[in-house]
């Protein structure tokens, strides 16, 4: 581990370390969206089974059943397997949790643990020192 204090870290380095913990960040960005597309999406899928469900109380059978038949046990993916209904959301949003979000979380963790003994924001803190000092100067 290089035990250097951060303003000892090359600029190539803190500059690396930046670009993992904003590709970090974004991934959480993205993680947050896919939450948000999830929960809009089982929002829109309870306005349709009420839908549904009106539909057949007006009488109006044949678009009831189109919902129930045809929309409401859709997925929002095509399946990768045999499921004609597909993928959904939740599906979709566990697997990025699973594969590419843990990844990229553990990958920013070990680099920032082999290059700057685990410390974070290491830009930000060389920044925010300097804007301090120049503060005090003038």
């Amino acid at each position: 581990m290089n035990e250097a204090e951060p303003d000892e870290l090359t600029d190539v380095e803190r500059e690396a370390l930046h670009e993992v913990e904003l590709g970090v960040e974004h991934i959480h960005r993205a993680h947050g969206q896919l939450v948000s597309f999830h929960h809009s999406t089982g929002r829109a899928m309870d306005h349709l089974a009420t839908a549904e469900r009106l539909l057949r109380e007006a009488g109006h059978e044949r678009p009831a059943n189109r919902l129930r038949d045809e929309h409401l046990p859709r997925g929002v993916l095509p399946s990768c397997g045999d499921d004609p209904s597909g993928r959904w959301s939740y599906d979709v949003l566990e697997t990025f949790q699973s594969t590419l979000l843990d990844s990229v979380v553990t990958f920013g963790d070990r680099v920032h643990d082999r290059v700057a003994d685990g410390r974070r924001h290491v830009a930000e803190r060389r920044q925010e020192a300097a804007w301090k000092h120049r503060a005090r100067s003038e």
